[in-house]
């Protein structure tokens, strides 16, 4: 794989899997529109493995950008086990609540691995889902929400969390569908927004250590070492920068940027595909 490939794939992942507008669809849609053939006679499970590892450098990146809050999560949230005695802290509920709507996907991502990486992740299918998803994102845009990552309880973290689920096929958006449900439940885009990097946390880091484990065991092939690991770190620069990019965007800006790229990528790729045959 050449270092420029890898390099363009991480920044697709750092961009995307933070900006509402899917990172698993980015990173199949790239090697397809410029015809990449970087995995051609390489394992099919190594190439996925190589996008799970892209997201080992967003997962650093996520929690960089949040550490001082994850301490105060972790320490609150552990307190709340161990010292069953004193009542949880506003901070040691939120910890266990995000724990709690990873639970969803999980789940079925581990059940349902096969089947996905089978029957989805194709660009007519990535390109109708960025267009339904996206139209749908802006549609909760424009309902009116006034509630806080605080205000944050059981039902609504476990409805955000389920909508992870649909992100399991690339072109749904993990980000976008959370930040999806949570305007529908009421809250701003701030906190919406902020739910849902909190949320990418657990899920992306069991996802990480799944795949992660199974590349060690198989081993890198020749050729991938340096790419793989230009593309974690092109990948850790640019998902940090998406953070902080969107947080400050959306406090004075609507999703609707993202609703209009969406839309109009999707329409390139329904094009292309009919070209192609």
């Amino acid at each position: 794989m050449p270092i420029i490939h890898a390099i363009i794939l991480g920044l697709v992942q750092g961009l995307s899997e933070f900006l509402p507008i899917s990172s698993s669809g980015h990173l199949l849609l790239v090697p397809w529109l410029f015809k990449w053939h970087d995995f051609t006679g390489q394992p099919a499970s190594f190439e996925k493995a190589f996008d799970v590892a892209l997201h080992l450098g967003t997962l650093v990146a996520v929690v960089a950008y949040f550490w001082k809050d994850l301490v105060v999560y972790v320490r609150d949230g552990l307190r709340a086990v161990f010292h069953r005695d004193e009542r949880a802290t506003p901070h040691g509920r939120l910890a266990w609540l995000f724990v709690l709507g990873s639970i969803p996907a999980a789940i079925v991502g581990a059940i349902g691995s096969d089947f996905i990486e089978r029957k989805l992740g194709r660009p007519v299918i990535i390109a109708l889902s960025l267009i339904a998803f996206g139209l749908l994102l802006g549609w909760a845009d424009r309902l009116r929400g006034t509630k806080r990552l605080e205000d944050l309880d059981r039902n609504s973290a476990l409805l955000i969390g389920a909508a992870q689920i649909i992100a399991l096929n690339p072109g749904t958006s993990r980000s976008g569908i959370t930040m999806t449900g949570g305007r529908m439940l009421g809250f701003s885009r701030d906190g919406a927004a902020r739910i849902s990097f909190l949320l990418a946390i657990p899920v992306t880091a069991g996802a990480v250590l799944f795949k992660m484990a199974k590349l060690v065991k198989d081993g890198v092939p020749s050729g991938f070492g340096g790419p793989l690991v230009v593309g974690v770190i092109t990948a850790g620069v640019f998902g940090w920068l998406a953070v902080w990019g969107t947080l400050k965007l959306i406090r004075t800006r609507s999703f609707m940027p993202f609703v209009v790229y969406r839309v109009l990528l999707g329409v390139t790729v329904l094009i292309v595909a009919a070209v192609r045959g």
